[in-house]
């Protein structure tokens, strides 16, 4: 996505009495990643050689030396043997993440060798410490044009993705006096010693898979003066449609109508008012799967307004709506056998002379009547009208995901998602998840939780009492919204949605597209086996 200077589209909006207009900026329709292909040899245009380095087997006095990982006759022994030599020479060890720049020998046609550690030779075992390597060495490469690279003869899929991933950058906001000078490779071409079909489909979908998380970073980067409730249905319509996905926007007017009290309630305080997108992906006869996820595309908080530290990060609180509108459109380009919608809630949490006040009672959709305690509490009110919604059509799934709980990254740190819900469910997708290195963690609902939701005026409370288990008690407030019948998971992924640190492995700083690759692995499970 990148701003479009003069391609807005005018809307006209009502405002406390006056009419102004406003310009809806976001556009898409920037490349997001690097071609990737395949060859059995170099070819004329690449500039850097990437290799993969594995540290040498300890002993009891000594390590033995680390070994260069590059398949079979894929290098010839004299340029392989140079290559070793220099990376000694230097003292390369080949511990995971390290990265060793040589001058390439005079026979391979290429200026420049760039060798990244892999570990030890365990952990060619382990798909996603490949992929952070292949990140690592991705943020090295800015400046080359074309790169190519052995590091397929470890696990192609995994490769791919932390390439593409590690590449990834957002300037579409930067003006040409801060934009780097230099940028990440245009080209990756993969070795392997043969070409075979199988190995292009495995590329294929790899870079698929990794363009829907870059799609999900890109819209968690934007920032609210461009993403905000009706440009982020707008362009999550888009993309949607180019990817043969029917597409329901119901708008502020319709919302209000039809009863959907809680994204009507938390999006009523600002001039930029809600909207609710429904994507879907459909398929006969097979497995129907409802998508939900949380799309605050900014919360203060509300009337009870957050600390002014930190608060630009709530730029990310639709992290779980970009995640949920990319796995769908995902689901798409990759033609699963199951049905999907994605029911998708946007709405900004602004604090004004209109918004809702702790102690207010919303009715959902559905009936279910909430007394609001703290207004800062309000993702799980949009997610319970959507819920409802989702449940409508009768899935025999239901995964919602959001960056919902403070107490998430209180419990499992900024990395690691909670995934709640049915139980069975529940562990499928822990462990799926855990296959693709986003490792979400399975957590509980316990029963005594529930009675802290109780009301004095209401059938529930959007907040307990009291401070414990916050994450489990908002997963137990969206499950009395869930029908009976239906399979169902939360995933909180307060923490690892956005990443406020520097990088690390290929996961940037700013959005991450957590939980797009875990999604996409549980909807194909669910295709392959019900």
């Amino acid at each position: 996505m990148r701003p479009a200077a003069d391609a807005g589209r005018q809307t006209r909006r009502r405002c406390c009495g006056r009419v102004f207009s406003v310009t809806n900026t976001l556009s898409i329709d920037r490349a997001r990643g690097p071609e990737f292909d395949l060859s059995t040899s170099f070819g004329r245009d690449d500039d850097v050689l990437v290799i993969g380095l594995v540290q040498g087997e300890k002993s009891d006095d000594s390590t033995g030396d680390p070994t260069l990982v590059i398949g079979d006759g894929i290098l010839d022994d004299a340029a392989a043997s140079a290559i070793s030599d220099a990376l000694s020479a230097v003292g390369a060890t080949g511990s995971h993440g390290e990265v060793t720049k040589l001058p390439a020998p005079a026979s391979l046609p290429v200026k420049t060798v760039i060798a990244v550690g892999l570990g030890g030779a365990d952990d060619l075992d382990d798909a996603d410490k490949l992929r952070q390597a292949a990140g690592i060495v991705a943020r090295e490469l800015d400046g080359f044009k074309a790169v190519i690279t052995t590091l397929a003869a470890t696990d192609l899929s995994a490769i791919a993705e932390g390439l593409f991933l590690g590449s990834y950058r957002f300037t579409s906001f930067r003006s040409d006096k801060t934009a780097p000078k230099k940028s990440p490779p245009q080209r990756f071409t993969l070795l392997v010693e043969q070409k075979r079909k199988e190995a292009k489909a495995e590329l294929t979908h790899a870079v698929t898979v990794a363009d829907a998380v870059a799609i999900a970073r890109d819209f968690v980067n934007t920032p609210p003066s461009h993403l905000y409730p009706e440009a982020f249905a707008d362009a999550a319509a888009e993309l949607a449609r180019k990817s043969g996905l029917s597409v329901e926007i119901l708008d502020d007017t319709t919302l209000a109508r039809e009863g959907y009290g809680g994204i009507v309630g938390v999006g009523k305080g600002s001039s930029r008012l809600p909207r609710l997108v429904r994507l879907t992906h459909a398929k006969k006869d097979t497995k129907s799967v409802g998508l939900v996820g949380k799309g605050i595309t900014f919360d203060t908080g509300g009337i009870s307004i957050k600390p002014a530290a930190g608060m630009d990060h709530m730029t990310s609180d639709m992290g779980g709506a970009a995640a949920v509108i990319a796995t769908t459109i995902l689901a798409a380009r990759l033609d699963l056998d199951v049905n999907v919608t994605a029911t998708v809630p946007m709405a900004e949490n602004m604090p004004s002379g209109t918004a809702q006040r702790p102690g207010d009672v919303l009715t959902q959709y559905g009936g279910i009547t909430v007394e609001v305690l703290n207004t800062d509490a309000e993702g799980r009110l949009i997610l319970a009208d959507a819920i409802v919604r989702a449940g409508q059509d009768n899935p025999d799934y239901i995964i919602d995901t959001a960056t919902l709980t403070g107490a998430q990254m209180v419990a499992l740190g900024t990395r690691t998602p909670g995934v709640m819900g049915t139980a069975e469910f529940r562990d499928r997708i822990a462990a799926l998840s855990a296959e693709v290195g986003e490792n979400a963690w399975a957590m509980p609902l316990p029963d005594e939780l529930r009675d802290d939701l109780k009301s004095r005026v209401a059938d529930l409370a959007n907040v307990t009492n009291h401070r414990w288990g916050g994450m489990l008690s908002a997963a137990i407030f969206l499950r009395e919204f869930v029908p009976e019948s239906v399979q169902w998971a939360h995933v909180d992924i307060a923490g690892p949605a956005f990443n406020t640190g520097g990088p690390w492995g290929y996961t940037p700083k700013g959005g991450t597209g957590v939980p797009v690759r875990t999604l996409i692995r549980v909807l194909e499970d669910i295709a392959a086996n019900g």
